[in-house]
């Protein structure tokens, strides 16, 4: 992310990736203006549990993010039919089915693909808010990459619409002991390249495995994942 662009997380948490992207931009430019819009200005952030929210909007506090406004909302980002559009998104949704009770998402977003998998539904609201231009990373289950129905659907849309320039294969523990479920990280801009097959955005993917690191059988919060790990991508 830039200074001067707006970041969105539509399932946010405690804003660990907001605040990952404040440290990241916070020293790219020392004018009062641009510093003004990033801690007023630049974020946004959703969680449908209020509890949750309060925690992020003090976070963001403790840093002097969202001091006179708090750019966290309480809602269920499956079904804001907002015209809210952002330059970056990033993203680490929950996985599963909707819990029971919760609004139809297809009476709500009769344009979506239909489904009951949050992380397929979660993969289309991104879609309609990035930007021309803008960028995404989201981490998905691998049934995104592989299951048929809706979510081959989405997975052509997709491809078609948006540039999947990039997907990063995360060892099976990466979030353990929360679950031990295969992820990837999915990079795509909202930008047609050159020379793309015709009706398509997307030239070519590139695939990367990350592997356990020397040392390490396995992640765990006393052994996390740390930034060298990546070093090869």
């Amino acid at each position: 992310p830039k200074i001067t662009e707006t970041v969105a997380d539509p399932a946010c948490g405690t804003v660990g990736f907001l605040l990952s992207a404040y440290e990241h931009m916070k020293n790219q430019s020392y004018e009062i203006s641009k510093q003004d819009f990033l801690k007023n200005y630049a974020f946004f952030g959703a969680d449908n549990t209020s509890l949750v929210v309060t925690m992020a909007s003090m976070n963001l506090y403790l840093h002097d993010i969202g001091v006179n406004e708090s750019p966290i909302v309480c809602q269920d980002s499956l079904i804001d039919k907002s015209d809210k559009m952002f330059d970056v998104i990033l993203a680490n949704p929950p996985f599963g089915t909707r819990p029971q009770g919760s609004a139809d998402v297809s009476a709500n977003r009769p344009e979506f693909e239909k489904t009951s998998d949050n992380q397929v539904n979660f993969l289309q609201h991104i879609m309609s808010i990035v930007k021309t231009g803008g960028r995404v990373g989201v981490v998905l289950p691998d049934s995104v990459l592989a299951d048929s129905g809706a979510t081959a659907k989405v997975r052509k849309k997709l491809l078609k619409d948006f540039n999947l320039h990039t997907i990063i294969r995360l060892p099976g523990s990466i979030f353990s002991p929360y679950t031990s479920i295969a992820t990837n990280i999915l990079f795509f801009n909202n930008e047609r390249v050159e020379d793309a097959p015709d009706g398509y955005s997307t030239k070519e993917t590139w695939f990367y495995r990350l592997d356990m690191p020397d040392g390490y059988k396995h992640f765990s919060k006393t052994k996390p994942m740390k930034l060298e790990h990546c070093q090869p991508i």
